[in-house]
């Protein structure tokens, strides 16, 4: 437990979690325990990593029960303004598109700094996402000759020999870092691949963090009813953010009393699975070129809880030339908004500076860091200054 390795104090470890929350349901603690602000606080620094359902004997998913815990308490108590905002950050950054460049400059000036402190406990020292002018979605539809990306195919030369693979673009790729999806695109292409963009929601994973459970349920009831149908034809749904694609796998099953979501959990793919998938199949043919020669990864929390990352080193080691070594890094403290949260920014300063600080900077410049999920690389860049890639992108800028 990331938070428990810091403040080494009993109610921040699994255990001691566990044992509350066993003691309020069994009746040892008056009835209104459950919903205290003394729980509350027992739960707060549940960073909802995963790595307990991995490392426990009991496999004790403490990130699902603390998921039930806050929709208990919120029903009890009212939710928060904050919480209610970072469950909706893709109806915030479809805002902010609109709104760029203007919104970018808003944002991050020091009076917004300010507001968002004072009015929602925003760290100041943290930096929002920046908004895309053109939205990947955007850009894939106008890139195919396309009003919409509504069940839209791609249509780039040279795709489609290989089939259909359904990309799934986060809410941060979507509106935040279009690049990502573009270097997807490439290299599916490249691997032979007619791309599809589909008509979908959010994946409801900032929902689940913040217990908005109902919210999610709907938004997983909408993707089921939209990606499921890809997946009972065999076409493979991949993604590129940890947390969304394994919410596919580990979450929506239990969301939905819907097999249709267990279909569509089999049928979901991390991208480097799937590109590990082909290359075991002597399936890939990436004609990649020799580029970055050192690669330092860091594993998404979810990702070695769940899958492993083991796909992720298989691949890189596909580069020419590249040596590629994984850090022991543990969880890397930005969990989502917990890091921009002013209450837990220390915390999540501790826990990266663990492990994962001193890993990258004991490497020098040649190193190339990657890193999959979108709050570790936010994390990354504000400690050391270093901005890490994504595993595809690497992989595009390895491709002629």
């Amino acid at each position: 437990c990331p938070s428990y390795m810091v403040t080494l104090e009993e109610e921040h470890s699994t255990r001691g979690r566990a044992n509350a929350l066993r003691a309020a349901i069994n009746g040892h603690l008056p009835a209104e325990a459950l919903t205290s602000p003394r729980m509350y606080e027992v739960f707060d620094l549940c960073l909802e990593c995963k790595g307990c359902k991995a490392e426990c004997p009991s496999n004790v998913d403490m990130a699902k029960l603390k998921y039930e815990f806050l929709a208990q308490y919120y029903a009890a108590n009212g939710t928060p303004l904050r919480a209610r905002l970072f469950a909706n950050i893709e109806t915030l950054n479809k805002l902010g598109c609109a709104c760029a460049p203007l919104s970018n400059w808003v944002a991050n000036s020091a009076p917004a700094r300010w507001i968002l402190d004072r009015l929602l406990g925003i760290h100041p020292n943290r930096r929002l996402p920046p908004f895309a002018r053109e939205t990947f979605t955007r850009w894939f539809a106008r890139r195919n000759g396309r009003r919409s990306v509504r069940h839209a195919a791609g249509t780039a030369p040279g795709s489609g020999g290989r089939g259909q693979v359904v990309l799934f673009d986060d809410t941060y790729t979507t509106y935040n870092y279009p690049e990502l999806g573009k270097a997807a695109v490439k290299v599916l292409e490249a691997a032979g691949f007619e791309v599809i963009v589909a008509d979908k929601k959010c994946c409801g994973r900032p929902m689940i963090s913040k217990g908005l459970l109902r919210q999610a349920r709907q938004n997983a009831a909408y993707n089921v009813d939209r990606l499921a149908p890809y997946a009972e034809r065999g076409i493979p749904i991949v993604g590129l953010e940890p947390s969304c694609i394994l919410t596919f796998r580990d979450e929506y099953p239990d969301l939905l009393d819907d097999p249709r979501a267990e279909g569509l959990a089999k049928g979901t793919f991390l991208i480097e699975e799937f590109l590990l998938g082909l290359h075991e199949r002597g399936q890939l043919a990436l004609p990649l070129r020799p580029g970055a020669t050192s690669v330092l990864l860091h594993g998404h929390c979810h990702q070695k809880a769940l899958a492993g990352s083991s796909p992720s080193l298989q691949v890189l080691r596909l580069l020419p030339g590249a040596r590629v070594e994984e850090v022991d890094s543990g969880c890397c403290g930005m969990a989502g908004s917990f890091g921009y949260e002013k209450e837990h920014y220390e915390m999540s300063l501790a826990i990266a500076n663990r492990r994962l600080f001193p890993a990258i900077k004991a490497k020098g410049p040649e190193w190339e860091v990657v890193a999959a999920g979108v709050s570790c690389r936010q994390q990354i860049a504000h400690g050391t200054g270093r901005r890490a890639k994504h595993l595809i992108e690497v992989l595009a800028d390895a491709l002629p």
